[in-house]
């Protein structure tokens, strides 16, 4: 059950000049590689494309995260993986 109190956090994207991007509102860091950033904000799935991606900053307390590199797309998704998925993905991702 979620707290009454809990302040709520709003989804923000800033980018600057297509190379470096800052993002709020991000619950979760799903994958990441050079060219792709998969996240789960609060408005819903995030992927994020370009070339030589880079997390500069992760903060998921605040729900603040920092790209740098060469940024080409970002799709939205209401999409929501399953915990078994999201696992997978995170675990094989980190062991490339």
């Amino acid at each position: 059950m979620e707290e009454l109190n809990a302040p709520v956090k709003t989804h923000k994207l800033t980018m600057s000049g297509r190379k470096t991007c800052l993002l709020s509102g991000v619950k979760d860091v799903l994958s990441f590689d050079l060219h792709e950033i998969l996240l789960e904000t609060e408005q819903g799935m995030l992927q994020i494309r370009g070339d030589d991606l880079h997390v500069s900053r992760l903060t998921l307390e605040k729900g603040e995260v920092d790209i740098d590199g060469r940024l080409d797309g970002f799709t939205y998704s209401d999409a929501v993986p399953t915990g078994q998925q999201k696992a997978t993905s995170w675990l094989s991702r980190l062991f490339r």
